[in-house]
């Protein structure tokens, strides 16, 4: 396993506290995106299609500050957008560090050579560079010929200055497991911290929505990519090993979407990091006022095919401190490839999807117009 063990041990420390302590929901990442802006447009994000007023809006320094203070979390993600297109974002990555946060900065990297002496390495700090695989993959995973030249330069840099780098790799239905494997080698020679892995959301904003995996297929290419690693035994992941065994089809797991909650321009999530159905203010509003039982797999069509890391890693790493047990022969033989899948959740009861994306750009629109005419009405009456 790829995580460091002092991280290992402080989350497990935190996992095991909430538990004594009889909380039923807890975040275990707090997902934060300080800008919805990026200098990419991949065909699989639904995350970027947003008027330029929307694009344009920051979390300050502050509000990041706040969001970690509210959850308490013991590890920030930060995504977006691209995050290194924000001026303060190395005061933010210092502020989470000083607050003995474990920081995980996703980036494209396409900036990183220009920004990275506005960093320092350290314990808690990881790049953590996106990509879908080998050059010919990724380029056509964002869409942009020589981003993954980038990448793998910036990796080289990175690592060269003694950052802890890992990659983040996302899959559809268009990846050749006998490729990705190959790439996963390749990631380790170099001499990467980690691997995450997870597939695709199906957006519905996103503009290809001809390249998402249902469940079957995502069980089945996890699989096909585990057998020509040992199981996933070659490579360093940076994930829990029965999320793996998860994605495998070996384990049937609810997601847990509270524990890795999204902070966001528009404010917290509800109900997760994927699924837009509503913002509140707080954090506490979040986790109160939030009718969980309305989704995930079975319960909300939209949760229908999703098995992504921010709502199941949370399961998972719960499942391990609750039954430590089923670690063993994962450490042991690796991930299963072969054998029936585990009986899935039924999905033929799930309420249809409500389509609310337009709602929200509305009303944000509405509060960013009120708040650009607000100083001129106090001159206007001065």
């Amino acid at each position: 396993m790829g995580i460091p063990l002092h991280q290992a041990a402080k989350i497990g420390s935190y996992v095991m506290k909430q538990h004594l302590t009889g909380k039923k929901r807890y975040p275990l990442v707090l997902m934060l995106e300080p800008l919805f802006r990026c200098n990419l447009a991949c065909a699989g994000c639904g995350k970027i299609d947003y008027p330029d007023d929307i694009l344009n809006q920051r979390l300050s320094y502050q509000d990041c500050m706040d969001a970690i203070d509210e959850c308490g979390a013991p590890a920030v993600s930060i995504a977006g957008g691209e995050p290194l297109l924000h001026r303060e974002m190395p005061q933010i990555v210092q502020g989470f560090i000083d607050r003995n946060k474990f920081v995980i900065l996703c980036t494209n990297a396409i900036l990183l050579s220009k920004k990275i002496d506005q960093y320092k390495p350290h314990p808690n700090f990881t790049w953590s560079i996106h990509l879908d695989g080998d050059k010919a993959m990724h380029d056509h995973s964002v869409c942009l010929d020589g981003v993954y030249d980038k990448a793998i330069a910036a990796i080289k840099l990175a690592k060269s200055k003694g950052f802890r780098t890992q990659i983040n790799c996302t899959l559809f239905s268009n990846a050749i497991p006998e490729r990705v494997a190959k790439f996963f080698d390749t990631m380790m020679e170099m001499g990467l911290d980690g691997i995450t892995i997870s597939p695709g959301y199906a957006y519905e904003r996103a503009p290809d929505q001809d390249s998402f995996l249902n469940r079957d297929r995502t069980k089945k290419l996890f699989r096909d990519i585990l057998s020509r690693g040992n199981g996933g035994k070659n490579w360093e992941f940076t994930q829990s090993s029965l999320f793996l065994d998860f994605l495998a089809g070996n384990q049937t797991y609810e997601c847990t979407p509270w524990s890795m909650p999204l902070r966001c321009v528009f404010g917290w999530q509800k109900p997760c990091y994927l699924l837009g159905e509503g913002y509140v203010k707080t954090f506490k509003e979040l986790m109160e006022d939030t009718d969980w039982d309305k989704y995930g797999v079975g319960k909300y069509e939209k949760c229908q095919d999703c098995m992504v890391h921010c709502g199941f890693e949370g399961t998972a790493v719960i499942d391990s401190i609750k039954r430590p047990h089923k670690l063993i022969p994962l450490a042991m033989r690796g991930v299963k490839t072969e054998g029936p899948f585990a009986k899935d959740i039924d999905t033929s009861k799930q309420r249809p999807a409500d389509f609310v994306f337009s709602a929200h750009v509305e009303n944000k629109l509405a509060e960013i117009r009120k708040a650009k005419q607000k100083p001129e009405s106090v001159a206007a009456a001065e």
